[in-house]
């Protein structure tokens, strides 16, 4: 009988030790990461922000939603890398800041749709 527990034992941490877990660090920040896209209004900027680049005021326009409010999202989801922007006068324009960020939307969609 102990030989089956200590097969059941080496089983074990032969599976624990065959899991090559990142770093805790990687992990947390993962998990900021993916806390970005809990809000609603910053998930339909990144949709938005998929289809063209914008300025606040088109965010504004096409969202529903304040100017405020779009300028505290966008900067959560620059701080986050999310998305990136370039000025060109006194308007600066907003972009999804590389294609992966669309992916990730698309593959929660199309997660939900499944």
């Amino acid at each position: 009988m102990n030989e089956q527990i200590f097969s059941a034992d080496t089983t074990e941490e032969k599976l624990l030790q065959s899991i090559d877990m990142p770093d805790d660090g990687i992990l947390c920040e993962l998990s900021e990461f993916f806390r970005v896209f809990g809000d609603s209004t910053r998930i339909r900027i990144l949709y938005a922000l998929s289809k063209s680049e914008m300025c606040v005021c088109d965010l504004s326009k096409v969202l529903g939603v304040s100017q405020s409010a779009i300028s505290h999202q966008l900067q959560v989801l620059r701080s986050s890398r999310l998305v990136k922007y370039r000025r060109e006068g006194k308007t600066v324009f907003y972009a999804l800041d590389d294609e992966h960020i669309f992916s990730i939307i698309n593959m929660g969609i199309e997660h939900l749709e499944e």
